[in-house]
């Protein structure tokens, strides 16, 4: 309900169906970074467990980003060790969309994404050659 009442730009998440376990989300690229003009779609599962344990969530949109793998799979520490009850999907979505603009160099999943990230020009050629919204 947070979600649906905030006002956060540029992030959005409703169950999927009638299914209250499987959500989709969409967050789009900030202002000011490679991913500016791009609108990503996620997946959210929500364990039994919730919110005691994070939910798996991955990118259906492709995503070419250091901490980002090929399946979509997301490397950030809140959807494994540093994960708290308190975090709710709205929080989920704007730390993803924080993290697109500040990756963890220092973690990566892609490591071509992670080599190209100091030259910003050829980063979004390669965000922009590799980008495919889904409807």
């Amino acid at each position: 309900m947070a979600l649906m009442m905030g006002a956060d730009p540029g992030v959005s998440a409703f169950p999927e169906g009638d299914n209250i376990f499987s959500w989709v989300g969409t967050i789009a690229g900030s202002a000011a970074t490679a991913y500016e003009g791009t609108s990503y779609r996620l997946s959210l599962a929500f364990p039994g467990e919730y919110p005691y344990k994070p939910p798996k969530v991955r990118f259906e949109t492709p995503c070419f980003h250091p901490n980002v793998d090929a399946h979509g799979n997301i490397c950030l520490d809140i959807l494994q060790d540093k994960w708290s009850s308190a975090y709710d999907v709205r929080t989920i979505l704007l730390s993803i969309q924080s993290l697109l603009g500040e990756p963890n160099n220092d973690s990566p999943l892609n490591t071509q994404a992670a080599a190209l990230w100091p030259n910003q020009d050829e980063f979004r050629k390669m965000v922009e050659k590799l980008y495919k919204p889904t409807a």
